[in-house]
């Protein structure tokens, strides 16, 4: 479990509500290393491990990343990792753009500040929890699908954007983070086609076997991050312990 880290080290998973946030934090939770762990969801969380401070907040929100950062109060953060995403939201009316006439400003407004902005304004304000000298690990998760040099495809014009964006500020942060924490290390993660809320809609199109559970993907990305180094800062990486081309 997370090598470079302390044993009882602290932890914080956002998006802890959702399919793979909740299964980053039951593998947590597994282990007797982390002494600490806050999860955040806009939803309760119900889990009886002491470790375990369940905080219901929209971070989102400037009020809900204050109140986390306020819980924190500057305590060194040893893992941040950040599950929040959005693909579709049939309350707004917001599904992947097939065709450039789709193109919505609204719609492109909120995929960004869901997938980009968030991640990067949760950074800010938990920055006195990251500096330091201790080691710390931000893995946030990103999609193969936000690699500019991947697009074959072309469509879901505001989800590539927003985690091309998302996968710029991380870059971007990891290099400031670097001269404030010579141990830090940030990640861009891609979990695989992974059967939660998110993905099911467009299942029907996923090859045989190419379908991962929740558990199968946290275990995945838990050993991916395990095989980084801070020399890897500001990288991005697949399930499989591959590079991803930006």
């Amino acid at each position: 479990m997370l090598e470079a880290l302390p044993d009882d080290f602290t932890a914080v998973v956002t998006g802890a509500g959702g399919g793979i946030g909740r299964a980053v934090l039951d593998h947590l939770l597994a282990s007797d290393r982390p002494g600490r762990v806050l999860a955040v969801s806009r939803h309760p969380i119900e889990h009886r491990d002491p470790r375990l401070e369940a905080l219901t907040l929209d971070l989102a929100r400037q009020a809900g990343r204050e109140t986390l950062a306020g819980r924190l109060d500057g305590a060194p953060v040893h893992l941040l990792f950040n599950a929040i995403g959005l693909l579709h939201d049939t309350a707004r009316g917001v599904q992947p753009e097939k065709r450039l006439e789709e193109l919505d400003a609204d719609t492109l407004g909120h995929l960004f500040h869901v997938n980009a902005t968030t991640p990067a304004l949760l950074l800010q304000a938990l920055h006195g929890s990251l500096k330091g000298r201790h080691p710390v690990i931000v893995a946030s998760l990103s999609a193969r699908v936000g690699s500019i040099d991947d697009n074959r495809l072309g469509g879901w014009y505001g989800y590539r954007a927003s985690k091309a964006a998302h996968n710029m500020l991380m870059r971007t942060a990891a290099i400031e983070l670097a001269r404030y924490n010579r141990r830090s290390l940030v990640l861009c993660l891609h979990p695989g086609t992974t059967d939660t809320t998110l993905s099911r809609p467009f299942q029907s199109r996923v090859p045989e076997g190419k379908l991962f559970t929740p558990a199968f993907v946290a275990e995945r990305l838990f050993a991916v991050i395990n095989a980084r180094r801070p020399e890897d800062t500001g990288s991005f990486w697949d399930w499989a312990g591959q590079p991803i081309a930006w």
